[in-house]
């Protein structure tokens, strides 16, 4: 079986773990805690991030990086984005042939403003590197995990080697389609996750569902309105990788996002939250990350910056919904023709 190599033995690395194993993959899933890689080899489960899933035995995990990354010419990156360089720094001494990195990861650098694969094309030396696909797309590792029927999307400069990844993960349950528009792909994963943390703040507030309904077709606007000013095709934020991505992520108790807001909806300080969830939490690092995008590319971003300042700013989250609620009128086409002239520039 060809060898497959997973870095990071969270929810996600496992549940795909599974389609690679499924698809008769010898998948290794390589983590730095010694006693979670012994639970997956010992009882074919990841008890903390996945429970209840077994893994075939064609799975297995070590905390050796530098034998995890032996004879391997796919690796998937699903560690959590602010540990993406200090991994790749080690793992790039330990690859001596070219790869395709694929990174499954939902989120933009704060200061930088670097998107993932860029992020990764910094870290990784061009003679290592075959390509960068990015996989992403309206997908819960638990559901992964029971093998229901899941869609996704990959994206790359180079459009063979998405179809190369397209190829190694479909299957009855992982349905994957490609699309060229890298930029777009990405940006759409990691502000969706902005708007998640918005939604179960409304949730959290007890506004019911047509507050939700209104933030997330605003929120759309909103991603898609940075997405096209910074290169993206406004098509891909009406696909899988937009409001797919979206409603899913919006409205799912499986959203760790969503979890997180509505416990600030509840009156949680950030810092509970985040001690609370045990997990990385993508949208509070994205949200000042996305900030900042809106002050460079001059883009109006409402949602946005009311979550960056109950955030960062202290701000009580009741105030921030009646801030959004009495701006200044406008017309809602405005935003879809300017998102579709900012294409054509």
């Amino acid at each position: 079986m060809t060898k497959v190599s997973i870095l990071g033995a969270g929810s996600w690395g496992t549940a795909l773990a599974l389609v690679l194993a499924d698809n008769q993959y010898d998948v290794c899933v390589w983590g730095h805690r010694e006693e979670l890689i012994e639970q997956i080899n010992e009882h074919h489960e990841n008890k903390d991030y996945l429970p209840g899933v077994k893994l075939p035995d064609n799975v297995r995990a070590t905390t050796d990086l530098q034998g995890a990354l032996a004879d391997v010419k796919t690796i998937i990156v699903a560690v959590p984005t602010k540990a993406i360089r200090e991994v790749l720094k080690e793992a790039v001494s330990f690859i001596k042939q070219k790869a395709i990195f694929v990174h499954v990861s939902k989120g933009i650098e704060p200061d930088t403003l670097l998107r993932i694969s860029e992020m990764m094309e910094e870290e990784i030396p061009a003679e290592l590197r075959e390509d960068i696909v990015v996989l992403s797309g309206p997908s819960h590792a638990e559901e992964v995990g029971l093998r229901h029927p899941t869609t996704v999307t990959v994206s790359s400069k180079n459009i063979e080697a998405a179809q190369a990844i397209q190829d190694m993960f479909m299957n009855q349950h992982f349905r994957v389609y490609t699309n060229p528009d890298i930029i777009g792909v990405e940006i759409g994963g990691a502000l969706k996750n902005i708007i998640a943390l918005a939604a179960g703040i409304t949730d959290g507030l007890g506004y019911g569902d047509n507050a939700k309904a209104a933030l997330i077709t605003r929120g759309l606007a909103e991603i898609a309105r940075l997405g096209t000013k910074m290169g993206g095709n406004p098509l891909t934020f009406s696909g899988l990788t937009g409001i797919g991505d979206l409603i899913v992520t919006c409205t799912s108790v499986h959203s760790r996002n969503w979890r997180a807001g509505n416990m600030l909806g509840k009156g949680f300080k950030l810092e509970e939250v985040l001690k609370e969830m045990g997990m990385v939490v993508e949208g509070v690092r994205t949200t000042k990350a996305a900030y900042q995008l809106s002050q460079k590319y001059d883009v109006k971003m409402p949602i946005t910056e009311a979550l960056h300042k109950v955030l960062f700013d202290g701000k009580k989250v009741e105030t921030a919904v009646e801030s959004l609620m009495a701006r200044v009128k406008t017309h809602e086409m405005e935003d879809l023709v300017n998102t579709f002239e900012n294409q054509m520039k």
